[in-house]
C-alpha cells in the first residue's frame, strides 16, 4: 500500500514538473529498511534499526541537466522542492550530452519473476533474529582459553527501487537480504592477536546458512597463529575465492565509462584486444533466478542482457551509460554489471593446491591501492605458504606489487568453487610469479 502512494506520487511530481518547466524528467523512489544485532561475547553490544525512503528528481531542461533528493514525501513540500529545482537548473550551463535513453532501449516486460525478494521478510520476529546471532557466539564461548573476544551478527535488509521516466519507461523492483557474521580474536606469542571471520548472506532466510559460522571464524583464526612474514620473491599464488574480487574490481573499473571518459582508465582503447590470460572468460549474466544481482533493468531503465565482458583474454565490452555514450560519441551497453561470472575450471580449491610445490595462498588483504590510470598495485596480504602441496607457515605483513594486466596475464587455472553469496562469483584463481615482499628467509 505504501509502495503505491509513493508510485502514485513520483508520477504527480513528474507531471507538475513537466507542467512548470522541464523538457523531460527520470523520478526514482527508493525505499527501504534495515537492522543490525551484534553480540560482544554474551552481551547484546548492537541493536540498530532504520528506514528510509528518498525520491531522486532528474531534470532535462533546454539542454540542462539537474540531480535533486529529497526524504520529505509528501506532495506540499515536494511540489515546493521541484519548483526551487527547477529555478536552480535553469542556472545551470548546457550540456547537450544530458538526455534519457531512447526509448527502444527500455525494458518493456514483466517487473517481477527474478525471486529477489523474502515475501516473508517482514514476519521475522526480533526473537528469531536475536537468536540467529546468539547461536553463532554459543557454538564456540568459552572451547578455547586463548579466545579474546568474538563478536556475532545478524543483519537484513529490504529495498524498494520504483522508477519511471517521461519518455516512456516504467519499472520497479525489491530486494532482499540476510547476512550472518563472526569474528574471532585469539592470543597469540607477544602482543600479537590475530583475527578472522566468517559469514554467510542469503536473498531468503530459509537459504540462510546459519550454523556453523561461529565455527568456522574460530578455525580460521586458529590457523593464523604464529604468523610470520617470508623471504622476498616471486612465488605463484593462489587466491582464495573469498578474496578474488578484489584483484577483479580495478579490472572492472577500467571498463567504466566515466573513467574511460576521464582519461582515467588503464584500458582506454583496448576494446577487441587482448588484454589478460586466455584462461579467463568473463560473462555479465543479469537474469539468473533468485541470484544477487539479478536485475531486468539498470538505474536508467534500459533492459539488461547476457553479455561477454571478457572472452579468452579478449576484452569484448564497455559499461556505457546514455551520458558517456553521446560524451564519447559511442554506442551505449549498460551502466555497469549485473552478475558477473566466470568460465570454470574443472580443478576445486584442495585440488590445486595440492600441486603447487612451494606459494603462496592468499586469503585476506590488508590495506593497499590500485592505479587507475596505469594498473599499477600495491596491496597488503596474509595468508599461508604452500610447501609440497600442503600448508605450512600462516604468513602476513607481506605485500604483492605489480601491474592488474600483467598480474591476469599469468593466469595459471581458474578454480571451479565460485561462492554464489555474491554478484560476482569469482572462483579460486591461481597465479604465476606474483611479486611478494617480506623480510625473512624461512
Amino acid at each position: 500500500m505504501i509502495q503505491q502512494i509513493y508510485k502514485n506520487l513520483a508520477k504527480e511530481s513528474m507531471e507538475y514538473a513537466i507542467k512548470n518547466g522541464a523538457d523531460n524528467v527520470r523520478i526514482s523512489i527508493n525505499s527501504g529498511s534495515n537492522s543490525v544485532f551484534e553480540y560482544r561475547d554474551k552481551n547484546l553490544d548492537k541493536l540498530q534499526q532504520s528506514s528510509e525512503n528518498r525520491m531522486e528528481i532528474e531534470l532535462f531542461m533546454d539542454g540542462r541537466y539537474g540531480s535533486y533528493s529529497s526524504n520529505r514525501m509528501d506532495k506540499k513540500n515536494l511540489f515546493k522542492f521541484i519548483l526551487s529545482a527547477i529555478e536552480s537548473t535553469r542556472c545551470l550551463d548546457k550540456d547537450a550530452a544530458r538526455t534519457l535513453p531512447e526509448p527502444s532501449r527500455y525494458y518493456k516486460g514483466e517487473m517481477f519473476g527474478l525471486d529477489t525478494c523474502d515475501p516473508d521478510f517482514e514476519n521475522v520476529s526480533m526473537d528469531k533474529k536475536l537468536e540467529l546471532a546468539r547461536k553463532q557466539t554459543d557454538e564456540i564461548y568459552g572451547i578455547d582459553q586463548r579466545i579474546v573476544s568474538i563478536t556475532t551478527e545478524y543483519s537484513d535488509g529490504d529495498s524498494f527501487l520504483y522508477i519511471i521516466s517521461s519518455n516512456g519507461f516504467e519499472g520497479e523492483t525489491a530486494h532482499s537480504q540476510y547476512s550472518l557474521y563472526s569474528s574471532v580474536s585469539m592470543k597469540d606469542e607477544g602482543d600479537a592477536r590475530p583475527n578472522s571471520y566468517w559469514h554467510e548472506t542469503a536473498l531468503f532466510l530459509n537459504k540462510l546458512t546459519n550454523s556453523g559460522i561461529g565455527k568456522k571464524a574460530y578455525e580460521k583464526t586458529l590457523q593464523k597463529l604464529g604468523q610470520k612474514k617470508i623471504a622476498s620473491n616471486r612465488y605463484p599464488m593462489l587466491l582464495d575465492n573469498t578474496q578474488s574480487s578484489r584483484l577483479l574490481s580495478p579490472l572492472i573499473s577500467a571498463m567504466n565509462g566515466y573513467s574511460l571518459q576521464q582519461k582515467n582508465s588503464f584500458l582506454i582503447d583496448k576494446l577487441g584486444e587482448k588484454i589478460i590470460s586466455e584462461k579467463v572468460s568473463i560473462t555479465d549474466d543479469p537474469h539468473i533466478k533468485g541470484a544477487f544481482g539479478a536485475r531486468m533493468f539498470d538505474d536508467e531503465g534500459v533492459a539488461t542482457q547476457k553479455r561477454s565482458i571478457i572472452e579468452k583474454g579478449i576484452l569484448k565490452t564497455y559499461f556505457i551509460d546514455t551520458y558517456i555514450s553521446k560524451k564519447m560519441d559511442m554506442q551505449p551497453t549498460i551502466s555497469s554489471p549485473s552478475i558477473v561470472n566466470f568460465d570454470l575450471g574443472t580443478r576445486t580449491h584442495e585440488q590445486i593446491l595440492a600441486n603447487i610445490d612451494k606459494g603462496i595462498w592468499v586469503t585476506g588483504f590488508n590495506g593497499g591501492n590500485s592505479n587507475s590510470s596505469t594498473g599499477d598495485f600495491s596491496f597488503g596480504i596474509e595468508g599461508f605458504l604452500i610447501e609440497n602441496g600442503k600448508i605450512s607457515t600462516p604468513v602476513n605483513e607481506m605485500n604483492i606489487t605489480g601491474n592488474i594486466l600483467s598480474l591476469w596475464n599469468n593466469v595459471v587455472e581458474i578454480g571451479n568453487d565460485p561462492r554464489l553469496n555474491s554478484s560476482r562469483r569469482v572462483p579460486s584463481i591461481l597465479f604465476d610469479n606474483v611479486d611478494f615482499s617480506g623480510s625473512q628467509d624461512l
